[in-house]
């Protein structure tokens, strides 16, 4: 993807008639913004031997926000250009009216880069991404008679954005995004089972593409489907589980994260709304949401609306300490914004998000949870799930798992799927592992329509009393 720097400012607006246009958008308004963005990406995607899909994306355009209490007025366009800008800036007072109100406090319009300002793919020919897609294809097939089928993604984006802000503070933040990802099916005895890993971040292809990277990806997605290729059907019924360190945080990420964003509990939608101060999870139980972790996906160097991000603590110790809060939702419930103002692109407005999600370690020994745990399952690997938001109740899909008895970790199980709610399930957390880690840079959240890059993690914990549904034993 050879490009160049995106300059809206120096090819398409003149800075000055943009915030003359913004501050009449808002005037009268208590908050908005001029977000400008550009992206491109690319994906190539080797299936069965052979290329089977290669895409390219680019997509540039602004979006005008004006904000006045719980009403918002936003309008977006990809024509970059002062005659599209002015109408945006009607179409965005047309909801805010003229009433008369005050700008909120400015952001600090600070940026501290926590990731390098590149393409992903700048200087890796096109040839050179195909045979390293052959080559990871051969390698997972030569590792096991077993394997029928490789699937390998290989995914760079890079996305730049100015945000103008009505005080005629700027910001703008490039951020790059690389992933790779493989899948592989295995068969025995006509039975198949797959397995997948991948990751990446905020990071230049180079660093996936090197053997020391990808072929531990390769291993780790035949391991796993090896383990589900001699599974035993999922016990039904309550026992308590133990969850692995790492991925299997996005059970915590849905099931707690979503409920501990400043819109849901503003509007009382959550089920952590009103419990400030109060205990919402059992001692040791503590929570954050950490976007300035260098190179993470979820990381952000600045945030959609032009705040920086924080390490914000929101569970500390079991007490419920604080929400995620973009500008809007923040200003309503009389706190400080934290840096969690995110949106999928310039056609979408801005809401409270989730960056980097996770628990930090405990102290105890990983094996000694294992070893205590007397009935029940060890979750280590989490597909789909669904959450309710007002309730916290969740239903999640585990891709392996094995049965544990009298702390003897047994035959891996298939079809396991965990059932329970998330203000429950952190009551009755009985042992945190000092293994926190973060998932490998995979995760990718939905909300009202948008989706946005994230990061999860945990250490090993236990948790009692989950309903675990599946197949008789």
């Amino acid at each position: 993807m050879n490009r160049e720097n995106f300059d809206p400012f120096g090819r398409l607006l003149d800075q000055d008639r943009a915030l003359v246009i913004l501050r009449e958008a808002v005037a009268g308004a208590d908050d908005g913004e001029l977000f400008l963005e550009r992206s491109v990406g690319e994906t190539l995607v080797f299936d069965d031997g052979r290329l089977r899909n290669s895409s390219y994306t680019a997509d540039q355009g602004f979006g005008l926000r004006a904000v006045r209490g719980e009403v918002t007025g936003y309008a977006h366009s990809t024509e970059i250009s002062e005659l599209s800008l002015k109408r945006a800036a009607q179409t965005a007072r047309l909801a805010v009216g003229d009433a008369g109100g005050a700008l909120a406090d400015p952001s600090p319009m600070t940026v501290t880069p926590l990731y390098p300002a590149i393409d992903p793919a700048e200087g890796i020919a096109f040839a050179t991404r195909i045979a390293l897609l052959r080559e990871i294809d051969d390698y997972a097939r030569a590792s096991d008679p077993r394997v029928v089928q490789v699937s390998v993604s290989l995914a760079s984006a890079v996305q730049e954005v100015f945000i103008l802000r009505p005080e005629g503070g700027l910001v703008s933040d490039i951020r790059p995004m690389a992933r790779l990802n493989v899948s592989v099916i295995v068969e025995n005895n006509d039975r198949r089972e797959s397995g997948s890993h991948g990751g990446g971040g905020r990071v230049s292809l180079t660093g996936l593409m090197d053997p020391a990277h990808w072929k531990p990806a390769v291993d780790e997605a035949l391991r796993i489907a090896l383990v589900n290729l001699r599974s035993v059907a999922a016990p039904a019924g309550v026992m308590d589980v133990v969850l692995g360190s790492g991925w299997p945080g996005i059970l915590l990420h849905e099931a707690v994260g979503h409920g501990l964003e400043g819109d849901f509990n503003r509007k009382k939608a959550s089920a952590f709304a009103g419990l400030m101060g109060q205990r919402v999870a059992a001692p040791g139980v503590t929570v954050v949401d950490d976007g300035t972790i260098p190179d993470r996906r979820g990381s952000i160097s600045v945030d959609d609306e032009g705040t920086p991000p924080a390490r914000n603590v929101l569970i500390e110790d079991g007490i419920l300490v604080g929400y995620m809060q973009d500008r809007q939702n923040a200003r309503l419930m009389g706190v400080a914004p934290t840096g969690n103002g995110r949106r999928e692109s310039f056609a979408h407005a801005p809401m409270p998000r989730m960056t980097n999600t996770y628990m930090p370690s405990g102290d105890a020994d990983p094996a000694a949870i294992l070893a205590d745990l007397k009935d029940g399952i060890y979750a280590v690997g989490f597909g789909g799930g669904q959450v309710d938001i007002t309730n916290g109740k969740f239903v999640f899909s585990c891709t392996e798992a094995y049965r544990v008895k009298n702390g003897i970790v047994g035959d891996p199980i298939r079809g396991a799927t965990l059932i329970g709610d998330g203000a429950t399930a952190l009551q009755q957390v009985r042992a945190i592992g000092n293994d926190m880690r973060l998932d490998p840079g995979i995760g990718n959240c939905g909300k009202q329509g948008q989706w946005v890059p994230v990061g999860v993690g945990q250490p090993t914990l236990m948790i009692g009393g989950l309903t675990v549904g599946g197949s008789a034993a």
